[in-house]
């Protein structure tokens, strides 16, 4: 969606209440919805879609057969070692360039990922990186260890044959939600790579199961689009799992840390600790991905914001000018990242 319009469209208009038709319904307002309206200049009233005479319960059919997928996940490629090496590095206080730059060279093909996008147009200096070395010092060992872990998970996936799965929306999805989570864990003091990985792994079970399981996944996204229900639910109810499950037990595998893979498992339903509790990573994926859904970045014309929890969004505590800075950010980088992944 553009930044803020002169004149709102009456196709902006009916965009924004499409995107927030299931809180609009409902009588409940959004917490990102005025944000959105004053980030997009829409304004006013709007007319609410009604709901499609087909929103019911799905059946419970558990199409998945759990240990078909359980065997699939073990069977998953590991991660380059070299990348599990050097991220171990980079959570070690007293990292240097030389030996990151050293482990790097050791794995040509993250070498080349790291050259290309130290040379895209995201950094603002095409063409002019030549050494790995040169390539890390622009990019900053954080971030470097952020977008080799978004390069190599991508690699491990090829574009599914799926009907209704957007490959290419579920990667701008994925590092759009990513780039959110880094930008809201450095306003609550959070660990910024943590999130960033949580964020951009926390529908990996997606692309699992359009790849795994293409036709039983493609029932659930036609019942999910018919029914307007929560992607989760339906997939629970059709296929016996759903997402959040499936993706946590894939970083289990690949062996992200304990947080990211608990981010990743209760994205959708973060825990509410007790009162007074800080925000955890669960919390600030949670948040992201419904920021990066209201942004409809994805281009589906089904998009739609999902309910925050109240308490994470609490816990997280953006203000509106900080929200408002989060979208234009997110909105401004995630095709250039994109391109500079070669997602």
């Amino acid at each position: 969606m553009s930044a803020a319009l002169a004149t709102p469209s009456p196709a902006a208009t009916a965009r924004l209440a499409t995107l927030f038709r299931g809180s609009l319904r409902e009588g409940r307002v959004h917490p990102l919805f005025h944000l959105l309206q004053r980030h997009t200049g829409v304004d006013g009233p709007m007319d609410i879609p009604p709901a499609p005479a087909a929103a019911r319960a799905a059946e419970r059919r558990a199409l998945v057969d759990p240990a078909v997928l359980n065997q699939r996940v073990a069977e998953l490629p590991a991660l380059p070692q070299v990348l599990l090496e050097l991220l171990a590095a980079l959570r070690s206080d007293d990292v240097r360039l030389d030996d990151c730059a050293n482990r790097l060279s050791r794995d040509l093909a993250l070498s080349a990922r790291t050259l290309r996008l130290a040379n895209s147009a995201f950094y603002g200096v095409p063409g002019r990186v030549g050494t790995v070395q040169d390539a890390i010092g622009l990019l900053g060992l954080r971030t470097l260890g952020s977008m080799l872990t978004a390069a190599a998970v991508s690699t491990q996936f090829k574009p599914p044959p799926c009907p209704g799965f957007d490959f290419g929306g579920f990667w701008r999805h994925a590092v759009a939600s990513g780039m959110a989570a880094r930008a809201i864990a450095r306003q609550r003091r959070l660990d910024q790579d943590l999130c960033f990985t949580a964020g951009l792994l926390h529908d990996i079970g997606r692309l699992a199961l359009a790849t795994y399981f293409p036709d039983e996944f493609s029932v659930a996204l036609a019942e999910g689009r018919e029914s307007d229900l929560p992607p989760y639910a339906v997939e629970r109810a059709v296929l016996g799992v759903c997402h959040a499950e499936v993706g946590a037990a894939i970083a289990a595998h690949w062996r992200f840390p304990a947080n990211v893979v608990e981010a990743i498992a209760l994205h959708h339903v973060p825990r509410a600790p007790g009162d007074g509790a800080t925000a955890s990573a669960a919390d600030v994926v949670h948040v992201a991905d419904a920021v990066v859904h209201a942004l409809d970045l994805s281009g589906d014309p089904r998009e739609f914001v999902p309910p925050l929890a109240l308490p994470a969004w609490a816990r997280v505590g953006l203000l509106p000018e900080q929200c408002l800075a989060l979208f234009e950010q997110v909105e401004a980088g995630v095709a250039e990242a994109c391109e500079g992944l070669g997602l």
